[in-house]
């Protein structure tokens, strides 16, 4: 009994370590991003590749009401995984972050300085009393000196670079994916299509169009691109992920 209550005291205590060296609630942060629904990040030679399931819980909610895949600066974005609440106010915090650069030192900010940028934060709400840890893991890509570049943060406010990545739900099926197709030499096409199939395996192997988000930065413009549905179903078209009609008719 006495074990039990000390590790009620750890859970409860956000700057108080366990014995073992471990921030319970920190972790139990991560454990909030493994709920939310899928993002993919992938970096291709010609730019950035953010991809997330963006399912909707009822056909009667509207689509374009579920945001996954956000526009950070125009020469970067953000894909989120997790709390949604707690996506936005970083996703604002990066965006007041980006335009403070651009007034201060009239050019844009890094990808890298920008994801710091947020990852210091985050990190400030793993030792302050009063206050519990982001549950939310961002994908940050842009384009930086003429570089693509892809980061993922998480709840403990630890930056990682990749050159592709999955994080919510399935994560291991989906990092194991991407890892075994994954080649250093794809075009931004062939990034788009290796974050659909990713997506797709752990759904049957096909996607509907209004349950997918799509974004790119190239390194061509070096400008942010949200695809629409029709751009999304003519890859989806191309990359044979679409439902059948017989698929269809079974759902009906």
């Amino acid at each position: 009994m006495q074990g039990q209550a000390q590790q009620q005291a750890y859970d409860r205590g956000i700057t108080i370590f366990s014995p073992d060296g471990r921030l319970y609630q920190v972790e139990y942060a991560r454990e909030a991003v493994k709920r939310g629904t899928a993002s993919i990040g992938v970096r291709t030679e010609e730019g950035v590749v953010l991809a997330a399931d963006k399912r909707s819980r009822s056909p009667l909610m509207e689509p374009t009401s579920v945001e996954k895949i956000h526009k950070a600066d125009d020469h970067a974005g953000i894909a989120s995984a997790g709390h949604v609440a707690d996506a936005r106010q970083l996703i604002d915090f990066a965006r007041r972050q980006a335009q403070v650069n651009r007034l201060r030192y009239s050019e844009p900010i890094g990808i890298e300085a920008l994801t710091k940028e947020v990852t210091d934060h985050i990190q400030q709400y793993t030792q302050v009393g009063g206050a519990r840890p982001f549950g939310v893991a961002l994908l940050v890509g842009g384009i930086e000196d003429g570089e693509p570049r892809l980061y993922e943060t998480d709840p403990s406010g630890t930056p990682y670079e990749w050159k592709a990545v999955s994080i919510g739900a399935n994560r291991g099926d989906l990092q194991e994916y991407l890892e075994e197709n994954y080649g250093d030499n794809l075009d931004l096409d062939g990034g788009i299509a290796l974050a659909l199939r990713a997506l797709a395996s752990a759904d049957e192997g096909t996607l509907e169009p209004s349950g997918v988000d799509v974004a790119s930065i190239t390194t061509e413009s070096g400008a942010f691109h949200e695809l629409d549905n029709d751009e999304i179903e003519a890859h989806l078209d191309d990359f044979d992920l679409l439902p059948s009609e017989e698929d269809a008719d079974d759902d009906e």
